[in-house]
């Protein structure tokens, strides 16, 4: 198996980048200082095919993870905020429909999100649960043919825009016979009565992604609204977070590059002492380190990729060896986009601590994707287990 992109990756990357130089980077500044959602430039992107990369061919999509890694790299590269709302549109919105949905549900909802109309959102992490996703306390009881929920959801991306139509959920629907507690996931359409999009987070970075805690009071939806088998909840949305770490690492990808070039490009042109600041080792090892992490960023992210494609085709070394991959580049590619804010911001100096430049906005960024889709220590518990470790 070879995870060399092809020559149709490398020509999606170049529309990629250039929709990101021309639709993205000149506003990119404008929509995080409002804290403005780009609901106009996110219709684009549907418009450009981006939303449908990973999903089914049969409703539209492409069926292709790598080009949807190197979507949401470049997009990344130019505004983090923007890059984050396609990877939970796709990973969190989109697949749990794609992946466990019946046919009826397919047909209803993925025409819209695949062709970037409509987004959804994905409700699993609850006040004071955190990584524990497990401990669910939101609660759906099947009452007359619907589901009664009752509960909290909080930092659910994409939940409360405008082009919002669905938060998919997990809930404990009963007790199984070894007195754990039943989960299951069930959809919930915007505008159903008791359903509340609280007041939006005031968060360090990501300021133009739409962020909500979520609350269920009294909601009712159909009994058909279950996403799959009923308490398998708790299990499809698991398998869900693998690709999504993927996802996760192309976006931290793409931040570690916009660092290294904004720093090597700033090191050609700043003085100090008669002489660029890149002649100097102190500031070039630095560059040095950043194309390195760069470097092994790309490894790790698209041969993840091409292990996802391959079990999607039918190939590749299978679910167990994707399944460390994805947390092997999740830890690594966001471990390295923090440090590479950190060295960027350095390069800079003084003017790295000034907004006016975007690496202050990366370096607000940054922080976040070593929690998102599972924290770093979420991640080196997975990979540990995997080495037949019998840790908790």
């Amino acid at each position: 198996m070879t995870f060399e992109l092809s020559k149709e990756h490398q020509d999606f990357r170049a529309v990629m980048a250039e929709f990101a130089a021309a639709e993205v980077e000149p506003y990119a500044a404008d929509w995080d200082r409002e804290h403005r959602f780009p609901t106009e430039t996110v219709r684009k992107l549907g418009d450009l095919g981006v939303f449908g990369l990973h999903a089914p061919q049969e409703y539209g999509g492409a069926g292709d993870f790598t080009s949807l890694c190197i979507a949401i790299e470049e997009i990344g590269r130019a505004d983090q905020s923007l890059g984050i709302t396609i990877e939970a549109g796709v990973g969190l919105g989109i697949n749990p429909i794609a992946s466990f949905g019946n046919d009826d549900q397919k047909q209803r909802w993925l025409p819209d999100l695949i062709a970037g109309r409509a987004l959804a959102g994905f409700g699993l992490t609850e006040p004071e649960n955190g990584s524990d996703a497990g401990a669910t306390r939101t609660r759906a009881e099947l009452v007359d043919e619907h589901w009664l929920i009752n509960g909290a959801k909080q930092f659910i991306t994409n939940s409360g825009t405008d082009l919002t139509s669905l938060v998919t959920i997990t809930a404990r629907t009963g007790t199984r016979d070894d007195g754990k507690a039943e989960i299951s996931a069930i959809i919930v359409p915007t505008g159903t009565p008791g359903f509340t999009v609280e007041p939006a987070y005031r968060k360090l970075g990501w300021h133009s992604s739409d962020t909500h805690p979520l609350s269920f009071a009294g909601v009712r939806v159909p009994e058909d609204h279950l996403l799959g088998a009923r308490g398998r909840g708790y299990a499809q949305f698991l398998a869900i977070l693998d690709d999504g770490r993927v996802a996760i690492a192309a976006l931290a990808l793409g931040c570690v590059r916009a660092c290294r070039d904004l720093a090597l490009a700033y090191a050609g042109q700043r003085k100090a002492f008669g002489v660029p600041i890149g002649r100097k080792q102190g500031i070039a090892f630095q560059l040095a380190d950043l194309d390195v992490m760069a470097h092994t960023a790309e490894l790790l992210v698209y041969s993840a990729a091409a292990m996802r494609d391959g079990i999607d085709s039918g190939a590749g070394p299978g679910p167990a060896a994707y399944r460390r991959a994805a947390s092997i580049a999740k830890l690594q590619t966001t471990e390295y986009a923090v440090s590479a804010t950190r060295i960027a911001s350095q390069v800079f100096g003084g003017y790295g601590f000034m907004e006016e430049y975007p690496i202050a906005r990366f370096y607000r960024d940054a922080k976040i994707l070593e929690v998102g889709e599972g924290t770093s220590e979420v991640q080196r518990l997975l990979i540990a287990r995997g080495l037949g470790l019998d840790v908790e």
